[in-house]
């Protein structure tokens, strides 16, 4: 029987975990990068449906997470633990809806294609809820040690950008090709759906091997958590919603965290049509944009790692902000020189240097403070909720990404997008990479002025779990 070490646990468990993640990378990129622009312009739906549709599904997926985290944390299953069957539902279902996607006839009626992208988009999510809330939880409890948290986090994070990057860059590079009929390969429908498949058997091969490496933990975690004898009742949720609004450091990034994938919802649904129409790239080019900015932040993951250990969590949060704003401000440069660089690759390098170096800190490092902060509420409460608290944080995040979403889709409109057009007006082209410039730096911005407020270090986090094991050793 596999023993729980509280400390330390294999370098290969964790890569094993953290594969379960790629198959998170793989589903949510292809439908941020690609639906927006497979909607407008392959089915032709109007923007503000798209916008109506996504960021519906969006708040549904919100307002699940939570449920979803505390039925895992309460599930009881001898075979499957707290959290195991519902990483093979939610896989099988997000590869099922990930196929339906991309096969939606662009000759049928407007009506009949959004009925039926709203019906795929909402089961899509709802297997994301099932998958990615248990999954995120189970590596919160596989280790107590304050930097092996962010070890995990990090491999974790590795593998979720392996999958971004996979589907934005080898996925436009090998997918998107240009043909005779199709000069721009992102104009393809068949490009569409051929990602589609790939991706789906992706999804379910790294789900797979996640699930089947780490169901060796089942016996200790069922075990583990016998003890806390958590209540599976209306009381304990109300009193779970109550904790994670009343826990200060928890609150602080959660709210830095939304705001930080407040500015990723930007570049998913905008950035296609920005390289496509502002910048004339070719979907080659914007692979290999794409390809340098996932390398970096792949590569700079144990750069963070070690910048955690010398200046600790908080600080190395704030220095990843600070990168990706000057990125972002690059990036404006660049929107108002778009008559000069057009379809020139080099000028693109420095901005996708410094937002892969700033955003792998922003991967990583809040999703291992969360689980510092579920130390202090069980300090509190006595008992830890550890999928209540990862669904609460995607609450936060996905609440603020419906809103965004549905904007884009109206601005696409108010900023005259045409679908029908290869080439836009010059006030609509400005507009495309503003929004997503200026959408970004502010939504950094005030992730910065959230994570400021984060009460927590390392001296207090071990104290608080000194606490912990006094009470468990008085019990």
């Amino acid at each position: 029987m596999t023993k729980l070490n509280e400390n330390r646990i294999p370098i290969q468990d964790k890569i094993n975990y953290g594969m379960g993640n790629l198959s998170v990378g793989i589903a949510m990129q292809v439908v941020g990068t690609y639906l927006v622009f497979f909607s407008t312009v392959i089915l032709g739906i109007p923007g503000v449906l798209v916008g109506l549709a996504l960021g519906i599904s969006v708040f549904w997926d919100a307002i699940t997470d939570p449920l979803m985290g505390f039925i895992s944390d309460v599930t009881k299953s001898k075979r499957f633990g707290r959290r195991h069957l519902y990483l093979l539902i939610g896989s099988v279902g997000i590869a099922l809806t990930l196929l339906v996607m991309w096969v939606i006839p662009p000759s049928l009626s407007t009506n009949l294609k959004f009925t039926l992208l709203f019906i795929d988009i909402i089961l899509f999510k709802s297997f994301i809820t099932v998958y990615v809330t248990p999954y995120t939880a189970l590596g919160a409890e596989l280790s107590s040690d304050y930097h092996e948290r962010t070890s995990i986090q990090s491999i974790k994070t590795i593998f979720f950008l392996l999958g971004l990057a996979f589907v934005s860059v080898a996925g436009l590079y090998l997918f998107f090709q240009p043909s005779d009929a199709y000069t721009h390969g992102q104009l393809n429908p068949d490009s569409y759906r051929n990602i589609g498949i790939i991706s789906a058997i992706l999804v379910l091969t790294a789900a797979g091997i996640c699930y089947q490496s780490t169901k060796k933990y089942i016996d200790v975690l069922n075990r583990k958590h016998i003890k806390d004898r958590q209540a599976n009742n209306l009381t304990t949720f109300i009193q779970s919603l109550k904790s994670t609004i009343q826990n200060k450091a928890f609150r602080s990034v959660a709210l830095c965290y939304m705001f930080t994938n407040l500015a990723s919802a930007f570049l998913s649904n905008m950035g296609l049509h920005v390289f496509t129409y502002t910048f004339v790239l070719t979907s080659q080019q914007i692979a290999i944009i794409l390809a340098v900015q996932f390398s970096v932040s792949i590569v700079s993951q144990p750069i963070w790692m070690l910048i955690t250990r010398r200046v600790d969590k908080k600080p190395a949060i704030i220095v990843g902000l600070i990168f990706s704003i000057c990125a972002g401000l690059i990036f404006v440069l660049l929107v108002l020189l778009k008559d000069r660089i057009a379809s020139q690759l080099i000028y693109f390098f420095p901005y996708a240097i410094l937002a892969g170096f700033g955003t792998g800190a922003l991967f990583t490092i809040p999703l291992s403070i969360v689980v510092d902060t579920i130390d202090m509420d069980e300090l509190q409460r006595g008992q830890r909720f550890e999928g209540f608290y990862f669904g609460s944080l995607t609450l936060y995040y996905k609440l603020s990404q419906a809103i965004a979403i549905f904007f884009i889709g109206i601005l696409l409109d108010l900023i005259r997008f045409d679908s029908s057009l290869l080439h836009q007006s010059e006030f609509t082209l400005i507009s495309l990479g503003l929004i997503l410039a200026f959408g970004s730096i502010l939504s950094f911005g005030f992730a910065y002025l959230s994570i400021r407020l984060y009460p927590l270090d390392k001296d207090k986090v071990l104290e608080i779990q000194s606490d912990i094991a006094k009470i468990h050793h008085i019990a």
